[in-house]
């Protein structure tokens, strides 16, 4: 029986309808003199709606025809047609991917903070289903306004996560998360006004779909001819307008020097905001770069190609110098964020099918890995109420599952083989050294530092004497906890073993980005070959401020 057409509308949608029919219910509930839901009501329907998201996004999963390229999936609908605004949605093998990790990844959230979340219990169910579908709707959006929207708009509902639920520095650090991500993201607004207007210009049209209908005889954004440096005025060459993209993503991801918000963020969020964080949010950098960045500007992302290796490679080596002298095993986590997402960055910038493929795939790895370890150090935090190192030391021995459970992540976030890690790393340093051999060798540096500090940290934490009497009182994990870790290692261990059945659904969304970017540059490089008539020369020149 064939899928339902708006399959992909209900996935993202779902948990928002959950969300306000709870939120009407419960208001209604207590106009009628009651005091509306019980907390215990909107945690048990807010992990059956994320369990039912999951579940649905499966059957996308299954579904999906790897055999095809372009969007599957697809649904387009008016909504403000007279500006060129439609609703349009699809999926190709890169956004699958995305969008299966965070159905997947918020139920086990949401059941890992059932007793940590004690005050404004339905508050915070809210704003987590708002986040899903914020977050979802980022991922599947082929409207390029529609896109700013879902990326906006997911900000308040992890803003307010923060800044209620986080620590003693929680508004602090959540007006700071707010801030660097909205400064960043109005460049990125003018940049998609510029691109519709020379659309327009073109095709005589408003139209912000990226790419055309199937089927129809229409232009996308990504069809537009956007000047090369020196065909036009500075601020609708592709130099220029990648830039104000990039920024919004570099933000995002993020990358040195744009990375000095997440610390905060991690270490002040609840358990499940640094999973989420971690886990899905840092992917919408990446993964811009991938949908938009690349396939809207691809001779602008060639240019800027050598900066963004650069900043890589400082992440990678960076954040590990930095993640091995914390003293706070969250904030450690946070800075190998950093050094791990630096690597995703490399695969894609060298702009071949191993790195690019790579570099996906350890966008899962890294949301799968980092987040169980935050998972795990929040159930660590609710016994022992701190997170210093110092004040750790021997829990193995209270607590000899959670220490099998830590152990076996850490080997993930290092890359171990025959865990998922190894395989996204193995592919970008490939796709690396088949590009920029030296760069390669420099960036292996990055998975020894890695190796170094995890495990220098799981030897503090896990063993030696127990030197604190609270130590020995420890309790191990619980049913509920191991059924989410153990639910995690399911795709660790899934990929680090079997890695085609996610690598068989990227690779042909790789290969037509891959093949889309070298199509430009072979274009760029026609076109800079081609000698210029002088008064057309004079005459872009007077056009410069």
């Amino acid at each position: 029986m064939a899928l339902d057409q708006s399959l992909l509308t209900i996935i993202t949608f779902f948990p928002l309808a959950v969300a306000l029919l709870l939120l009407a219910t419960g208001a209604l509930s207590a106009a009628l003199g009651t005091n509306g839901l019980p907390d215990s009501l909107w945690r048990a329907v807010g992990l059956a709606s994320t369990v039912l998201t999951f579940l649905l996004s499966l059957q996308l999963f299954v579904a999906y025809d790897p055999t095809q390229t372009g969007f599957q999936f697809v649904e387009h609908a008016a909504w403000m047609p007279d500006f060129g605004i439609y609703y349009f949605v699809g999926i190709d093998g890169i956004s699958l991917l995305m969008v299966l990790l965070t159905t997947f990844l918020m139920p086990l959230v949401l059941l890992s903070s059932w007793t940590e979340i004690a005050k404004s219990v339905r508050a915070y169910v809210f704003f987590m289903l708002f986040l899903e579908t914020g977050m979802l709707g980022t991922f599947v959006s082929l409207n390029v306004f529609q896109f700013y929207v879902f990326w906006e708009v997911m900000l308040i509902p992890m803003y307010f996560i923060i800044g209620i639920w986080g620590g003693p520095r929680r508004v602090y650090a959540a007006v700071k998360f707010f801030l660097f991500t909205m400064f960043g993201s109005l460049l990125m607004l003018v940049a998609i006004l510029v691109v519709y207007y020379l659309s327009w210009e073109q095709t005589g049209t408003l139209n912000f779909d990226l790419v055309a209908l199937p089927g129809s005889d229409g232009a996308g954004l990504m069809d537009a001819a956007i000047p090369l440096s020196g065909q036009a005025p500075w601020w609708k060459t592709q130099y220029w307008l990648f830039a104000a993209f990039a920024l919004a993503f570099a933000i995002k991801i993020p990358l040195v020097p744009f990375h000095t918000w997440l610390p905060d963020a991690h270490v002040e969020a609840p358990t499940a905001g640094s999973a989420i964080l971690a886990g899905v949010l840092l992917k919408m950098g990446a993964y811009g770069f991938l949908r938009f960045g690349l396939t809207l500007f691809p001779n602008g992302a060639i240019e800027f190609a050598p900066i963004i290796l650069g900043l890589s490679l400082v992440g990678i080596i960076y954040g590990s110098l930095v993640a091995m002298v914390q003293p706070d095993i969250k904030k450690l986590v946070a800075y190998s964020s950093v050094a791990h997402l630096g690597f995703v960055m490399l695969g894609i910038f060298v702009f071949n099918v191993q790195g690019l493929t790579g570099g996906v795939l350890q966008m899962v790895n890294h949301g799968l890995s980092t987040g169980a370890l935050f998972l795990l150090i929040g159930m660590l935090y609710e016994r022992r109420h701190t997170r210093m190192i110092a004040d750790l030391g021997g829990v193995a021995k209270p607590m000899p599952v959670f220490a099998a459970c830590f152990g076996i992540v850490t080997m993930s976030s290092i890359g171990l083989p025959m865990l998922n890690g190894f395989v996204g790393e193995f592919l970008i340093l490939l796709g690396v050294f088949l590009a920029h051999p030296v760069m390669a060798v420099l960036a292996t540096t990055g998975v020894v530092l890695s190796a170094v500090y995890m495990l220098w940290m799981f030897r503090r934490v896990m063993f030696g004497p127990v030197d604190h009497a609270e130590n020995q009182k420890l309790i191990d994990l619980g049913l509920r906890e191991k059924f989410v870790i153990v639910a995690i290692m399911v795709p660790i261990f899934w990929i680090g073993i079997y890695p085609e059945t996610f690598l068989g659904r990227i690779r042909p969304s790789v290969i037509d980005l891959v093949g889309h970017v070298e199509r430009a540059r072979a274009a760029g490089e026609a076109a800079r070959a081609i000698p210029r008539l002088p008064e057309l020369s004079s005459a872009v020149a007077t056009e410069r401020p």
